[in-house]
């Protein structure tokens, strides 16, 4: 097995402050907009950016949600062993609101279509954007592209994508790993 590094400290730094910069161009105040971290992974880096928002950029009052796509994914029956959900921490309203979807790594585009249906539960959004801080681009099962993306990859199917945040693995990095 190998890894290479795809996106150091640093680079995962300026990163998340483009990212954060594409937002604000697009949301201004946020007074219309909700986030959602789609769980597990994606929390980690919509928590990121509401501190950058919030902390650099004096964004007031991002509304900051996780949505659980456990039950929605097509595939969920189809593992022997049970599945674990996460939990779903939405305390607001998403009816007629800006929502963007904030997921680590944009693979196959399953995890979004679950999130889509997912998020319906909390009311009819006017609008969705989808936020990545990777994009395998050559792995899409289904049309769905990112609106933001930290990184575009070229990874084929056996080669695995890897994001560790500080808070979680220790260190900010993604890595590329090939079995």
């Amino acid at each position: 097995m190998s890894q290479k590094v795809l996106l150091n400290a640093t680079e995962m730094h300026i990163a998340l402050h483009r990212l954060a910069c594409q937002l604000i161009e697009n949301h201004d105040t946020f007074k219309d907009t909700v986030l959602l971290g789609i769980q597990p992974r994606g929390v980690y880096l919509a928590e990121r950016l509401k501190n950058l928002l919030e902390n650099e950029y004096h964004i007031k009052d991002i509304k900051l949600g996780y949505l659980d796509i456990t039950f929605y994914r097509d595939d969920f029956r189809r593992s022997i062993k049970p599945l674990e959900a996460n939990k779903t921490k939405i305390h607001f309203i998403v009816e007629d609101k800006k929502v963007v979807f904030i997921d680590d790594v944009l693979f196959t585009g399953r995890s979004i279509r679950s999130a889509l249906t997912a998020v319906q539960s909390f009311g009819r959004p006017l609008e969705i954007e989808l936020l990545t801080l990777i994009d395998r681009r050559f792995s899409r099962h289904l049309p769905i592209q990112p609106d933001y993306r930290g990184r575009q990859v070229d990874a084929i199917n056996e080669e695995k994508v890897k994001v560790c945040w500080k808070e979680n693995e220790g260190e900010d990095a993604v890595y590329l790993i090939k079995n």
